[in-house]
Formats: structure tokens, C-alpha cells, sequence
């Protein structure tokens, strides 16, 4: 294989932006028809919008960063899956704390004398 076959082997053609492109856009369209309709409940729309994130993130991973399975990208696999596990404790401890602040702190309106 020449050094041109290799270098752009790692490189996606127009097909596969165009398909990752396509796919982007519909994962953005249908959370935002959900929610400008109200066609769900607010806790069914959240998980929706959760889902297609989740999916969208999957999308740009492996067709804009070229992250795929294969020997090469082993480390940037494991740094990808060290940096999603860093982002899950943070945003989960996050919103932990803030919910536990707001249990544990707030006072009952009802509870205040004048």
C-alpha cells in the first residue's frame, strides 16, 4: 500500500460525511419537532432528547473522528471511553448534589414566620 492509499484511508470520503451529515441533522430535527410539538410528556421528552444525543455523540465519533475498532485507534478509544466516564461521574455527582442541596436546604414557604 503506498504512502497515499494510507494517508487517506484514515480520511472518510464525501459518502461517509454525507451519510454522517444526514444522519446529524435528522438526530437534531426529531428532538426539536418533540419538543415544539409537545407531542410527549416532559419526562418522555427528556429521555428522547437523551437518546438521540447519546446517538448523535455515537455519529460524530465515528463518522467526523474516524473512531472506529481497529488496532490504530485503540488508544483513542480508551481515551474516548476514560473521557466519557470522567464526564458521567461529573455531570451525575453535579446534578447529585444539586438535587440534595435543594431537598436539604430549601425552606417550605409555610414554614417562615413573619
Amino acid at each position: 500500500m503506498s504512502s497515499e492509499q494510507t494517508a487517506s484511508a484514515s480520511h472518510g470520503s464525501v459518502r461517509t460525511y454525507s451519510i454522517g451529515f444526514s444522519l446529524a441533522i435528522i438526530l437534531t430535527v426529531i428532538p426539536f419537532i418533540v419538543i415544539m410539538t409537545g407531542a410527549l410528556p416532559k419526562t418522555a421528552a427528556i429521555i428522547v432528547i437523551l437518546a438521540f444525543a447519546v446517538v448523535q455523540i455515537l455519529v460524530h465519533l465515528v463518522y467526523f473522528l474516524h473512531l472506529n475498532t481497529s488496532s490504530e485507534q485503540h488508544w483513542n478509544l480508551l481515551a474516548g471511553v476514560y473521557t466519557l466516564i470522567v464526564l458521567i461521574i461529573l455531570v451525575g455527582a453535579s446534578i447529585w448534589i444539586m438535587y440534595h442541596l435543594n431537598t436539604n436546604m430549601m425552606v417550605d414557604p409555610q414554614q417562615i414566620v413573619p
